[in-house]
């Protein structure tokens, strides 16, 4: 099983491996960041990173899921670690923990992205602390151990999840993981509530309901939903999906080799896709 956007994953990654050699990050590391927006401004992330700060609005997301310091968290498929690299350091140097349910790779491609991420955050003990690897997948067991966690977070993965038959168990999973009371925070594509639901989300989009009801049927309570990642400017209707809009800027179909006539610039100027940011919380009388 292959993430969708794996090659720039790929990519993303040995960039990081990079930015971190070249930004000192080790003994001569700066100020352990003792809060959120420490993190954010951190100058171990990547400048293609920080450039889509104003999409992602990392900090907005992550004090509305209500992260704080010293918190138990998982993050689910974190990727090349585009998040990791804001929420390891933080729980590292507030003496929080932090657990990475990594891709269950059945490919060499998908190996080779997991064993890349464990090895960034290997080389630089100082700055991401002691990360717990666990994985998520097919057959994958536990992604922490029982009710101890704080936060767990889907961050625009579920509609990989949907198109593996995985969405289902991701929420159970994390249910399964969090403190009673605990949270969950999703941000993935919002689809136009007037389309047609597709149940394997190859648009990459998914309706916000059907967020909800997955949720729901996992035992969750829905908290809040933020407007903070919307974008009215997207229609939801792009010729290769959500992955036509940055920061993937698709012009072929998958899996065939980029249109060098395709024109980006109708879909570079919508920018990056509509996102649900929703808060959904495991019941307080929920068993642990």
């Amino acid at each position: 099983m292959t993430h969708p956007d794996m090659s720039i994953s790929r990519r993303a990654m040995l960039l990081s491996a990079a930015a971190l050699s070249a930004c000192g990050v080790g003994p001569k590391s700066p100020a352990p960041p003792t809060t959120i927006e420490a993190a954010v401004a951190g100058a171990w992330r990547l400048p293609a990173d920080r450039a889509r700060d104003p999409w992602r609005h990392p900090a907005q997301s992550l004090k509305f899921w209500g992260l704080a310091p010293g918190q138990t968290v998982v993050e689910f498929w974190p990727g090349a670690g585009w998040f990791t690299d804001i929420i390891a350091p933080f729980l590292a140097a507030t003496g929080g923990r932090f657990y990475a349910a990594a891709l269950q790779a059945s490919d060499a491609a998908g190996r080779e992205m997991a064993e890349a991420y464990r090895r960034k955050l290997a080389d630089h003990p100082r700055l991401y602390g002691k990360v717990t690897m666990t994985a998520f997948g097919p057959t994958s067991g536990p992604v922490a151990p029982a009710g101890s966690a704080d936060l767990v977070l889907f961050l625009r993965n579920l509609h990989n999840w949907m198109a593996a038959g995985l969405a289902e168990k991701a929420f159970r999973d994390a249910f399964a993981a969090l403190k009673s009371g605990g949270v969950l925070g999703v941000e993935e594509h919002r689809a136009d509530p007037a389309a047609t639901p597709d149940p394997m989300a190859a648009s990459g989009y998914v309706p916000q309901a059907y967020v909800v009801q997955l949720a729901q049927e996992a035992g969750f309570t829905l908290a809040a939903a933020s407007e903070i990642n919307a974008n009215q400017k997207d229609d939801h209707n792009h010729p290769f999906g959500v992955w036509t809009l940055p920061p993937v800027r698709r012009s072929s179909p998958r899996g065939q080799p980029a249109d060098p006539t395709f024109d980006h610039a109708k879909y570079d100027a919508v920018g990056e896709s509509d996102r649900m940011t929703l808060k959904f919380v495991k019941p307080a009388t929920a068993n642990a």
